[in-house]
């Protein structure tokens, strides 16, 4: 089957033509750890997990490689607020972001390079870019000469003002050119450095995907993916470091981005109450639910995330579980309209329809396959329906010993026609958003 990908330096679909067919490789931008991820830092996250799933489905061997930023200035800025120290936060949310990535459904990276581990392959690559020409020395940074590559902004596919002004450039008086971005910077006492051969100092943030790429994936490799917002400046100039350091033809061959992600009908913001981090939303709704809303918009349109969109994909799942519960498990080739539609430029709302009408016509082992190599499906239906918010208050009155307990006690009311206590039991557990079901030989119940 024919994969289709959007290109986004050529700005259409075309053919996926891998370098390897025995071998594919992909890079994604991982997070930058100073806080929780938002849902935004989400988006790439489920999307690419798809992608690669589909991969290893078409392709013998995959190698995905996604990074974290553990050098940054974000994360020095929120170690002088707080003053908690830079190593601690970096571990804290660096966890955090891979305990909520996996409440999302997403399957972990076969490598996740640190930024603060690859610094000596940061350093050769800048020395490289210095001796051929493309960058230079002043005032003790590093800088590369945006001019020096004739079609630097083949990307984002800017001008040379537009460059300037999208770049909110340093205006700083030892650059050569405006465009011209930071290779190395010196770092003063209290701040993360390293020596080097222009002092002690720190990378700049896109040099880092550069050499962990060229470290794990070599010279050149299939995919490089990440978030819309990051096309300019940063993908811009990973492409400028790596192929003058490498040369021609070398670096990524094709470019995936997502679309941005909106929330409440606005842009996300604190100040509007519309914020929402991965981790907060995991407090409140099942990790599956949130992944399926990001999962029902086409990955490169706008999405406009809602927490009555959680609620309703819950619902969805709601239905599949009530559908696969007690069915044995059964491997079944799915339907090729499923495939035709991942393979159509990642087109997952189209691959959920086509599991919506295996749902309507009953095809439930279909339906269980196809849901969970879109990562779907995957709890046992009883702890599915039995899951409850982490800070419901709930917990502590009404945990599943207690719901069980008040089951047994309904059954032995019934058992001698104690009907008036069996209904009061029934609406207790009600009121807690319990649902019984009564069977002939056994009551069952789930959490709505």
């Amino acid at each position: 089957m024919t994969l289709w990908i959007h290109d986004t330096i050529r700005r259409k679909k075309v053919v996926f033509e891998p370098i390897n067919p025995s071998h594919i490789r992909i890079y994604v931008c991982g997070p930058t750890v100073y806080d929780y991820a938002h849902v935004g830092n989400a988006r790439p996250v489920v999307i690419f997990d798809v992608l690669v799933r589909l991969l290893r489905h078409l392709y013998p061997k995959v190698t995905y490689v996604r990074n974290i930023t553990d050098v940054d200035d974000k994360i020095n800025a929120r170690s002088l607020e707080t003053g908690e120290d830079i190593r601690q936060i970096t571990e804290r949310t660096a966890r955090a972001f891979r305990d909520d990535m996996a409440e999302l459904g997403a399957c972990v990276p076969d490598v996740e390079p640190r930024a603060t581990e690859h610094i000596s392959q940061m350093i050769v690559m800048i020395e490289t870019l210095i001796k051929k020409k493309h960058a230079y020395v002043a005032d003790g940074h590093v800088l590369f000469s945006v001019p020096s590559m004739p079609d630097y902004g083949s990307l984002s596919h800017l001008h040379e003002r537009e460059i300037v002004a999208g770049a909110r450039v340093d205006t700083a008086p030892y650059k050569r050119d405006l465009a011209d971005f930071v290779l190395w910077k010196p770092s003063e006492v209290g701040v993360p450095g390293w020596e080097s051969p222009w002092g002690y100092g720190r990378p700049g943030w896109h040099i880092e995907c550069s050499a962990m790429s060229l470290e794990y994936l070599g010279e050149s490799f299939d995919i490089h993916g990440g978030g819309q917002d990051l096309i300019f400046p940063h993908h811009e100039n990973e492409i400028a470091q790596s192929t003058c350091a490498l040369g021609e033809g070398s670096f990524a061959r094709y470019w995936m981005h997502n679309g941005y992600l909106m929330s409440e009908g606005e842009k996300m913001s604190k100040s509007l109450g519309n914020f929402y981090t991965a981790n907060s939303l995991l407090r409140e709704f099942p990790g599956e639910s949130i992944r399926l809303l990001l999962l029902q918009t086409h990955y490169r349109k706008p999405l406009d995330f809602t927490r009555a969109g959680i609620v309703e994909a819950r619902h969805i799942l709601d239905k599949w579980y009530r559908l696969i519960d007690g069915s044995t498990e059964s491997k079944v080739e799915l339907p090729e309209a499923f495939f035709e539609a991942l393979c159509d430029d990642l087109n997952t709302p189209q691959a959920l329809a086509e599991l919506h009408k295996l749902a309507s016509i009953g095809e439930i082992a279909a339906l269980s396959s196809g849901a969970k190599f879109l990562g779907l499906l995957g709890e046992n239906p009883e702890k599915w329906f039995k899951w409850q918010p982490a800070g419901d208050p709930s917990n502590s009155k009404l945990n599943d010993d207690k719901v069980n307990e008040l089951i047994a006690e309904r059954d032995a009311a019934r058992s001698v026609r104690d009907f008036k206590r069996s209904d009061k039991i029934r609406d207790i557990l009600s009121e807690h958003k319990i649902v019984l079901e009564d069977s002939a030989d056994k009551t069952t119940w789930r959490r709505t």
